[in-house]
């Protein structure tokens, strides 16, 4: 069983990091008010297909969840782990046609 990567929130840098056997990911956004808007979802090909991406997500998600941001996930990975996780309450989801 693979262990869950460590998700560092990089405030200044406006992404959620983890580095896992030297490879970094990313999930980043930038800020409008209140709104947390996704723009981007990396993971390294050598580390895909790991669940790394989800928990990058998840992470950002949580924490917009704690800060009252609303998500708007322009990045794509972003919008269809929204549509996999209904769980996630609207109340914090904007659809991106709505931007």
């Amino acid at each position: 069983m693979e262990t869950v990567p460590v998700i560092r929130h990089n405030a200044e840098a406006r992404c959620f990091e983890c580095t896992v056997e030297g490879h970094r990911s990313v999930a980043e956004y930038s800020l409008d008010g209140e709104r947390m808007i996704f723009t981007h979802t990396g993971v390294p090909a050598e580390l895909r297909g790991r669940g790394i991406a989800s928990h990058l997500v998840r992470t950002a998600v949580d924490y917009a969840r704690r800060e009252g941001k609303t998500i708007v996930p322009r990045c794509s990975y972003v919008a269809a782990w929204l549509e996999r996780h209904p769980e996630v309450s609207w109340d914090i989801r904007k659809s991106h046609k709505n931007t």
